[in-house]
């Protein structure tokens, strides 16, 4: 394999695209609500992913931003600092349980976004909603009408 082809490889995070939801959902977000990525992803990957697929964020923060991953709460609560909020005044929206668990043990609004097929059709996950989880929601365009976008 050549070099070049090997190094286009190798950014092919950076090239993702959207789920089909996702511009969409985020632009109704972003009519009522700040909107922001939180990602263990640094922010060259998540601004090349955002550029390429057009996600509206408002803010592009990564665990970068305050050295440590998810799940740290100082990463949850770098994102409470970074916009002078409460805890309470923000909400996660992810795929992932593990993930609303912590920024929910920290005092953050969960909102849990089925993405059943994220490990690929032959290997389907659970999507149960969980009570914990403040909101649950078939897309983010569900969220969006959920909480009135």
């Amino acid at each position: 394999m050549a070099e070049t082809d090997r190094q286009h490889l190798n950014l092919i995070w950076h090239r993702l695209t959207p789920w089909p939801d996702s511009v969409e959902g985020l632009t109704r977000l972003k009519s009522h609500f700040t909107i922001c990525s939180l990602s263990n992803g640094n922010i060259g990957l998540l601004c090349n992913m955002t550029k390429n697929a057009g996600i509206p964020w408002d803010c592009i923060l990564s665990a970068e931003n305050f050295g440590k991953y998810k799940p740290h709460p100082d990463t949850y609560l770098g994102v409470v600092r970074t916009f002078d909020l409460q805890p309470h005044q923000v909400m996660l929206a992810a795929a992932h349980h593990s993930d609303l668990q912590a920024a929910r043990e920290l005092g953050l609004k969960t909102a849990y976004i089925e993405r059943p097929f994220e490990y690929g059709r032959d290997n389907p996950k659970s999507v149960a909603p969980w009570d914990m989880n403040d909101l649950h929601s078939t897309s983010i365009i569900n969220l969006a009408e959920q909480l009135g976008c």
